[in-house]
C-alpha cells in the first residue's frame, strides 16, 4: 500500500488530528468574492448576483449568491444559478422549479455553477456524452423554460459560498433547496409566483424528501419571500439514511451496530467508499463536537480532509484509489468510538418523521447500486403510515443510479404539469404495503 500520509505538513487540528493547511481552491471572481461575505440578511435574499449567458431558448440566467441556514439554524450563504423566460409574466405569476443536483464532491470548487457554461440541461460525468470532469446543468431546463416555469439550482452551502460543505445532510441541503425557490421568488424581474415544486436527484432526491417535511421551516415569516406554496417534491434515486437506523439512538450498542452497519452498507468499492466518507466527513461538518478520528484512523483522517477539503467527486474516489487500491478499507478504525452521538446527529441530519407537505414521488431503478431503493421504500411505508401521499414509481427497463434523471423524465415533466393544473396527486400507498417491494 502506498503511503501518503508523509507529504502532509501538520497544520490545525480538525476531527481530533492535524492535516496539512491550504489555501481554498481556486474559483472564480464570483465566488471569491461571496467567500468572504458575511451570511447576514433574510432568508432567500440575494446578496449578489451576476447575468451569465444561456444556450437555451427564451431564457435569462443569472449566477446567484443567496442567505439560507443549516440544520442548527445557523445562517449560511449559498451559491447558485437561476433561470427564467424572457418576456411578460403572468398575472399569477410565473411557478418555480427548484433542483438539488447529486454528489459533485466537497470542496468551494465543487458547485455546478461554477462551470463556463453552467445554464444548460444536465449534463452528467459517467454517459456518453457527458463533456465534463462533473455532472452540472439542469434536467428539463429547456422544456421547463418553454412551459413558463423559474427554475432554480442550488449548488448548497460549502460549495462556492464559503464554510465546509455539509454532504448528505439532507436537511441542510433541502433548506437551500427551499431558499433557493425564496431568492427566486424575490427577484421581481422575474416575474415568479409563489407554487414551487423541487426536484432532485442522489444527494438532491434526498434533500427533496427532506424538505417536505419540514412545514414549520416552510413557514417561516420574514424572509425575502414569505408564503412559498410547496405543491410536489420528485425524488430521483432518493438517499434516506435515517430509514436504515432504526432504534439506533436507544443505547451504544444500538447506536455501534446501526452506524456499522450503515457504514459496512458504503464500503463495497471505493467509488461507495468515497461517498460513505464524504458522508462522515459532511455531518462532521454540521456537527463539530464530533471527531472523525471516532470512525476513521489518524491517517485516514489526515487523508480525508486533505483529499475532500481540495478536490470534487470523481477526482477524490480517483486519489484514494491510485494511493491504496483494494486497501481503502484500511482508512476505518477496527473499532468506531462515539457511535450514539454520531447516530443522533446522522438520524438529525436526514429526513424528519414528519408527514409531507405536499405529494411526493420517487422514481428509482432496479440496478441502482449506489443509494440502495430500499431506502424509498422504507421511506414510502413510513410516511405512508403518518398519511402521507408518496407515490414510488419503478422505472422501465434495468435502469441505474445514473440512468435514473434521463429515464424519469417523461414521466415527472407531466407530473409537473399535473400539480400545477391542480390534479390529484396519485398516491399508491396501499398497493406498495400489499406488494412490499
Amino acid at each position: 500500500m502506498k503511503k501518503v500520509i508523509s507529504a502532509f505538513a501538520l497544520g490545525i487540528c480538525l476531527g481530533g488530528v492535524s492535516f496539512s493547511v491550504l489555501a481554498d481552491p481556486p474559483v472564480a471572481p464570483f465566488y471569491e468574492s461571496v467567500m468572504k461575505m458575511a451570511p447576514e440578511g433574510k432568508l432567500g435574499q440575494v446578496i449578489k448576483k451576476e447575468q451569465i449567458k444561456t444556450s437555451i431558448h427564451g431564457a435569462q440566467a443569472w449566477r446567484v449568491a443567496y442567505i439560507s441556514s443549516d440544520v442548527n439554524d445557523k445562517k449560511t450563504i449559498s451559491t447558485g444559478l437561476i433561470v427564467a423566460p424572457t418576456g411578460p409574466a403572468p398575472k399569477e405569476g410565473r411557478p418555480i422549479m427548484s433542483w438539488g443536483h447529486g454528489t459533485t464532491g466537497t470542496a468551494q470548487n465543487c458547485g455546478p455553477s461554477q462551470v463556463l457554461n453552467p445554464a444548460v440541461p444536465l449534463n452528467e460525468y459517467y454517459l456518453i456524452g457527458g463533456n465534463s470532469w462533473t455532472d452540472y446543468g439542469i434536467p428539463s431546463l429547456q422544456e421547463f423554460i418553454s412551459e413558463g416555469y423559474v427554475v432554480t439550482a442550488t449548488d448548497y452551502q460549502g460549495l462556492g459560498g464559503g464554510g465546509r460543505h455539509q454532504y448528505v445532510v439532507a436537511s441542510t441541503n433541502g433548506i437551500d433547496m427551499i431558499n433557493a425557490a425564496r431568492a427566486a421568488a424575490s427577484m421581481k424581474e422575474l416575474g415568479a409566483g409563489k407554487k414551487t415544486i423541487i426536484y432532485g436527484w442522489s444527494q438532491g432526491g434526498g434533500a427533496v424528501i427532506a424538505a417536505t417535511s419540514m412545514p414549520e421551516y416552510l413557514a417561516r415569516k420574514g424572509t425575502a419571500a414569505d408564503n412559498l406554496q410547496l405543491i410536489g417534491g420528485i425524488a430521483l434515486a432518493p438517499q434516506d439514511i435515517a430509514i436504515v437506523m432504526p432504534g439506533a439512538t436507544a443505547d451504544e450498542a444500538s447506536a455501534q451496530k446501526a452506524l456499522g452497519g450503515t457504514i459496512g452498507m458504503f464500503t463495497d468499492n471505493i467509488f461507495n467508499f468515497t461517498h460513505m466518507a464524504m458522508g462522515m466527513w459532511g455531518t462532521q461538518s454540521a456537527n463539530p463536537q464530533l471527531k472523525l478520528n471516532d470512525i476513521f484512523t489518524d491517517e485516514g483522517v489526515n487523508v480525508l480532509n486533505e483529499v475532500f477539503g481540495n478536490k470534487c467527486m470523481h477526482a477524490g474516489a480517483d486519489t484514494l484509489n491510485f494511493n491504496y487500491g483494494t486497501n481503502y478499507k484500511s482508512l476505518l478504525k477496527d473499532q468506531i468510538s462515539n457511535s450514539l452521538e454520531w447516530t443522533k446527529a446522522m438520524i438529525k441530519a436526514s429526513v424528519n418523521p414528519v408527514v409531507p407537505t405536499s405529494p411526493v414521488v420517487i422514481y428509482w431503478g432496479t440496478k441502482d447500486t449506489t443509494n440502495p431503493p430500499v431506502m424509498g421504500k422504507l421511506y414510502q411505508e413510513q410516511m405512508c403510515k403518518l398519511g402521507g401521499n408518496v407515490n414510488r414509481v419503478q422505472l422501465p427497463g434495468e435502469q441505474s443510479h445514473f440512468t435514473t434523471p434521463g429515464s424519469s423524465k417523461p414521466f415527472y415533466i407531466q407530473w409537473v404539469k399535473d400539480r400545477l393544473a391542480g390534479k390529484p396527486a396519485e398516491n399508491n400507498c396501499a398497493i406498495a404495503a400489499t406488494l412490499g417491494s
